[in-house]
């Protein structure tokens, strides 16, 4: 079987082509394998590429969406929702409204709204869980592959694993210079991964009073394919939440704030988090952000005998 699909390039969380999180997004992926998926992802070459396609007669749901980094399929990205339904959006001239979306993490909202900024993209992520902090010899294990030490960490504040559907490890550090100088040991990493059971490490930094954004932060998540992603809903959402628990957010029933992210990298955007919480603590996160559209591939699909091939044409 031979097939041609068009693969549309978006920067989410930013204006300018370039800068954000580039995603690969496949607007109708009907009938595609996951193996063909995968094949498309690791042609595309960024950090995920988002599939969609239509909700089955009489589903609880409007759409199905899938992600793939170049390596794995991945349960849920927040930067390739923000992009996916900002070319949607676009193509259907919706300017708000909201899309209820299957993915790897459940049945999720995405809202679409039209701000001073444009049309922006609204992502309720997935149920809270946060596991219990790293263990010693783990927690030196992932400082030493980060070149950290220590001293380097935030006061009172736990290296921990926290999901909205797609969990990364918390390392909260005192500075913005030691973040933006970091060179871990990849390979370190992914050994780590896989010894946890998680494959994303967020480091970050809470910034002064000063800074219009709250945090700044950097992910690493090389056994998924991803040395490091530029700007990172699945980062920056569940960071929301543990900033929530642990009281660097005030204890409002809604807090929205700005997390900037992929300075390191030369792509910085800047991310909104929005945290509800109840009396229990954080209950609910959200992701948004603008995306501006970045190209267009067309690759050609040869799947023979289970084989899948792709080639851009």
């Amino acid at each position: 079987m031979t097939r041609t699909i068009t693969v549309l390039l978006a920067d989410a969380f930013t204006a300018t082509p370039g800068k954000g999180n580039r995603a690969g997004v496949v607007l109708d992926a009907s009938g595609l394998s996951p193996a063909a998926m995968q094949a498309v992802a690791a042609l595309v070459n960024v950090s995920e590429t988002a599939f969609l396609a239509p909700a089955p007669p009489g589903a609880e749901y409007d759409l199905v969406q899938r992600y793939f980094t170049p390596a794995a399929e991945v349960p849920t990205c927040g930067h390739a929702t923000i992009a996916s339904h900002h070319l949607r959006a676009t193509s259907l001239g919706m300017t708000e409204g909201r899309v209820r979306i299957l993915t790897g993490a459940g049945i999720l909202p995405v809202d679409v709204e039209t701000s001073p900024d444009g049309l922006k993209v609204i992502m309720t992520q997935g149920a809270l869980s946060f596991e219990p902090p790293l263990a010693p010899a783990e927690r030196a294990t992932l400082l030493a592959a980060l070149g950290l030490a220590p001293a380097d960490l935030a006061d009172g504040l736990p290296v921990q694993e926290v999901s909205t559907g797609h969990s990364k490890v918390m390392v909260p550090i005192r500075s913005v210079r030691t973040l933006d100088r970091l060179a871990p040991d990849m390979g370190a990493l992914a050994v780590l991964s896989e010894r946890i059971g998680c494959n994303g490490y967020f480091v970050f930094v809470v910034n002064g009073p000063d800074d219009p954004c709250l945090t700044s932060g950097r992910m690493f998540a090389p056994a998924i394919g991803i040395d490091e992603d530029p700007v990172t809903g699945n980062g920056n959402g569940p960071c929301g939440a543990y900033l929530s628990r642990y009281g660097v957010l005030p204890p409002e029933p809604v807090f929205a704030y700005r997390g900037r992210q992929g300075v390191a990298m030369g792509r910085e955007g800047v991310i909104e988090v929005t945290v509800a919480r109840d009396e229990s603590g954080p209950v609910r996160v959200q992701v948004g952000g603008t995306a501006v559209e970045a190209g267009r591939m067309e690759i050609e699909l040869n799947e023979i005998g289970g084989t899948v091939t792709a080639r851009e044409i």
